[in-house]
């Protein structure tokens, strides 16, 4: 039997985990590798889905919807916003109330649902607008068809949303952390995690994108359907193997609770005293943190309005004090407004990185439409499809992994004496520098493409991009790993999703800053004309200024970055707390490789 005294003795029960029909996980019966390897499938359709669409949408936009460059960019980098913005959603909805099967099962139909949509509205002649006549007179989309475009769009982003918010923690969920050989199991998934989204990206930028071009976009969106039905099915094929863990509640109910806590005593003087903070009832009676694994943090002076949220309420005249534990919105353990603290002092830094998102942004957007204008010959029978470029992005993440750890890390450990070579602050402004140098090399290879245009001289190659492309890809090596590393370090224990949460955030919001200055540039210098930046037509519009400006942007960020940099006190630095071990697998177990 699946909860025997036999098995328990055997130490065959997993301590923290359920089967499918909520008995004790038995080890040896669930978990493990062959459901490790159902669950990477979902990732690898899901990577494939998103960056298929993605890097490519702004050639469908143009040129068969009839939208303007600066409409079909904004399109794009709202709905790729939209759906990390909704990795937020997912993960509050999978933490709080479903749990993260069920959400990873449901959003991924949602997904499929959307990229069905989107192959039916590319293969039906009456979503979209009729060609362009030989003399340049093009018919512009009807608000039905765009309706039905965005409608496909922004379901297919809520799916996505809501399967990248659980699929590498139901993953990290196979895996046994007490146990040292699951310990070592679990890392080893992360990096086949890592592997299978890299696999997954390398065949949307050549494989799915030449198909989109070559043989049509409902071949393409429709093998992107099938592709999400077929890991659905895989799946839920490995239910009755699975492990499930219990829901942990999401971190934003917490800040929101500690928020409306202090509001509700803003009228309260604070006391001389920490020690007359409320601690906590469980850490009263036992002296322990109140949930398993959870550190205990001793109060500090900074952002001292929110300890009104710990501040105890005085019984009433003549009551006795209550022997029930207060509401939560009422009063807040010194443990949680502690954490809440934690999560405050980290917004400088998720501030300042948000630029690094927008530069981003570009490289699926105007990157993509610049070379569509370029010569993308290689011999005299095949053309690089615009949105392949792509792969010089990707290829340039995968170099600069292995050339960090082997030649930069040794290095920069001499230089540095950080045990990692450089630390995760010092690695997010790598990032920033290099995104810098990429809109520099952006707006270089524009106006020499500017110049040959108006000289009606043969348009210059395509691989006058690359630089651009490897830049921004190195460039995300170096932010991306630090900025998981040093949200997941930083987040408290008792907060562990959060550090996902505000990874992510940045991400969406880096896209979304995109749109918005797009939108800015676009209404200040028009949409033709000798000033237009961001004209439909890139051979009369002055695309080179828009990467300048995200050039100074980015350099004025940088600065408030390092000065963001300079004043952060790393966590153990600032606290004495109890069992303040964080392990490479803890870490690991939260990371959502996403970009």
């Amino acid at each position: 039997m699946f909860g025997s005294p036999e098995h328990k003795a055997s130490g065959d029960i997993v301590a923290d985990a359920w089967d499918y029909s909520g008995r004790p996980a038995v080890r040896s019966r669930t978990g493990g590798w062959t459901c490790a390897a159902m669950i990477l499938v979902v990732e690898l359709n899901e990577r494939l889905t998103t960056l298929g669409i993605a890097v490519n949408l702004v050639t469908y936009l143009t040129k068969t919807m009839h939208l303007g460059n600066a409409a079909a960019a904004n399109t794009v980098t709202n709905f790729m916003g939209t759906s990390f913005m909704l990795c937020l959603l997912g993960g509050f909805v999978g933490d709080t109330f479903l749990g993260r099967y069920l959400t990873i099962a449901i959003f991924t139909a949602v997904q499929a649902s959307g990229v069905t949509i989107l192959a039916i509205s590319t293969a039906v002649e009456g979503m979209r607008p009729a060609p362009c006549t030989a003399d340049g007179v093009c018919e512009k989309a009807t608000g039905a068809q765009l309706g039905m475009l965005y409608l496909a769009l922004y379901t297919t982003a809520l799916g996505t949303g809501g399967l990248k918010s659980s699929v590498s923690g139901f993953g990290s969920d196979q895996f046994d952390e007490a146990n040292k050989e699951e310990k070592v199991q679990m890392q080893k998934f992360f990096d086949w995690f890592f592997f299978f989204i890299s696999f997954g990206s390398l065949l949307a930028v050549t494989v799915l994108v030449y198909i989109q071009d070559h043989i049509g976009r409902p071949w393409g969106y429709g093998i992107c359907a099938a592709s999400i039905a077929l890991g659905l099915m895989v799946f839920l094929a490995g239910t009755r193997q699975y492990r499930f863990k219990q829901l942990v509640g999401s971190p934003l109910t917490q800040i929101a609770t500690v928020v409306v806590a202090a509001w509700r005593k803003r009228g309260r003087d604070l006391p001389s005293d920490p020690t007359l903070l409320y601690i906590g009832a469980a850490e009263e009676e036992k002296g322990t943190p109140e949930k398993n694994g959870r550190q205990r943090l001793q109060h500090t002076d900074q952002l001292r309005f929110l300890d009104r949220a710990a501040i105890p309420d005085a019984p009433a005249a003549g009551r006795q004090p209550s022997a029930l534990r207060p509401s939560k919105w009422r009063l807040s353990p010194l443990t949680d407004v502690e954490e809440v603290k934690i999560v405050v002092r980290m917004l400088p830094i998720w501030a300042t990185t948000i630029m690094f998102w927008t530069v981003y942004a570009q490289m699926t957007t105007f990157s993509v439409a610049q070379a569509t204008t370029m010569d993308r010959r290689i011999g005299s029978h095949f053309q690089i499809p615009p949105a392949s470029l792509t792969v010089f992005f990707v290829a340039s993440i995968l170099a600069t992994v292995p050339v960090y750890d082997r030649l930069i890390v040794p290095l920069a450990r001499r230089l540095t004496a950080h045990p990692n070579g450089l630390s995760p602050l010092q690695r997010m402004a790598v990032g920033l520098l290099l995104s810098i140098l990429a809109m520099v090399a952006a707006a270089l290879s524009e106006t020499k493409r500017l110049r040959a245009a108006h000289r009606g001289a043969v348009p210059v190659s395509v691989f006058w991009l690359v630089p651009q492309f490897f830049l921004v890809g190195a460039g995300q090596a170096f932010t991306y790993i630090g900025q998981l590393d040093f949200f997941l370090r930083e987040c408290p224990k008792g907060m562990k999703t959060m550090s996902t949460g505000l990874f992510l955030s940045t991400l969406s919001m880096g896209f979304f800053v995109s749109s918005a200055l797009v939108a800015v540039v676009h209404k200040v210098t028009g949409t033709g004309g000798h000033g237009a930046w961001l004209a439909n037509s890139l051979n009369q519009g002055k695309l080179n200024n828009f990467y300048w400006l995200l050039a100074v942007l980015s350099g004025v960020n940088l600065a408030l970055y390092l000065l963001a940099a300079k004043g952060y006190i790393y966590k153990e630095q600032r606290y004495s707390v109890e069992d303040d071990g964080v392990t490479g697998v803890e870490l690991a177990e939260e990371a959502c490789y996403q970009a």
